[in-house]
């Protein structure tokens, strides 16, 4: 059994506090960290241990994974003062799973080969339900072997961990997968504002173009959990944490020398929400200035939703 990998985790809160939970259900031993000792509650009382610092986790740990908010959070917690740098172990391997950018990523690669430790960049998708549920991509990039190795302890995690190359590419993936679904948001608020307004139900307008090519491909699937119902509380992925994926995005467009207007046009209304309050409400909640320019309003019935879904789906 795996019991005599420690395992360490740094990060304890929407996401990282819910993965944590599925390695200590598979039986490894755990030690955490996080800013704030409360978050690490439940935890603690399932048999993990706590650490004061990370480099005092990194000091326990052979394997170890931070899932954090920001990109300079993860270089204060790695390579900062106390940091996982300061006390990890050779041979150790490090995972990131917060969605970082792709020049802090090398970075902290280089600083963790010189000690002789392997850095990877393993960001997630899956979402709260999905860090629960374990139904979770984790994206992996760096040393082919350290990933291997520890691909049970990510298996405890999510089911589809995958391999996609050397360290930075898993990154890119992940930048390319949501900042993909929010240009492709931004656009469906328009599209559909303009059908309901050319007087059609939103749930019939759904049933309708999910017939068709695009429909086949689920394009419009993302529609019925909050666009639709009209509903964007509690939040499925902040509004916040969605801004700051598309805006690493964006950045790295620039970084490039790639044009991105689509994109760019979509952060912009991301921030113009941000500006609303909406921060701390669903990212989709973007779809509601559309709904304001158009001057219409979207809330069907949740039942009716649900059973068009259904209907599509056996469809």
């Amino acid at each position: 059994m795996a019991n005599d990998v420690v395992v360490g985790f740094i990060g304890l809160g929407t996401m990282g506090g819910k993965m944590a939970t599925n390695i200590l259900k598979a039986g490894y031993k755990v030690v955490v960290h996080d800013l704030h000792r409360q978050s690490a509650g439940h935890h603690l009382q399932a048999g993990a241990e706590w650490a004061d610092t990370p480099r005092a986790l990194a000091e326990k740990s052979d394997v170890i994974f931070t899932s954090l908010p920001e990109p300079t959070d993860v270089e204060r917690v790695s390579l900062g003062a106390d940091g996982l740098i300061e006390g990890v172990k050779k041979g150790a391997a490090y995972f990131d799973l917060s969605t970082n950018s792709q020049s802090v990523v090398k970075k902290i690669h280089e600083a963790f080969a010189a000690k002789g430790a392997h850095m990877l960049d393993a960001p997630v998708s899956g979402g709260p339900s999905g860090a629960a549920s374990r139904k979770m991509a984790i994206w992996v990039g760096g040393d082919k072997a350290a990933y291997d190795r520890h691909k049970p302890v990510l298996d405890a995690m999510g089911d589809r961990a995958a391999y996609i190359g050397p360290i930075g590419t898993a990154t890119v993936a992940k930048l390319v997968h949501n900042m993909s679904g929010y240009a492709i948001t931004c656009a469906l608020a328009e599209t559909f504002t303009m059908g309901v307004k050319a007087g059609m139900d939103p749930v019939a307008l759904w049933e309708a173009v999910r017939q068709g090519v695009g429909g086949r491909r689920f394009t419009f699937d993302g529609l019925l959990d909050q666009f639709l119902p009209g509903k964007y509380d509690p939040p499925n992925f902040a509004l916040k944490l969605a801004t700051k994926d598309v805006a690493l995005a964006t950045a790295l467009g620039r970084e490039l020398g790639v044009p991105m207007r689509i994109c760019n046009l979509a952060y912009a209304e991301m921030t113009e929400a941000c500006n609303r309050g909406w921060e701390g409400r669903d990212s989709r909640s973007v779809m509601l200035l559309q709904q304001e320019r158009a001057g219409v309003k979207i809330a069907a019935d949740p039942e009716r939703v649900k059973q068009a879904a259904e209907r599509a789906k056996s469809g």
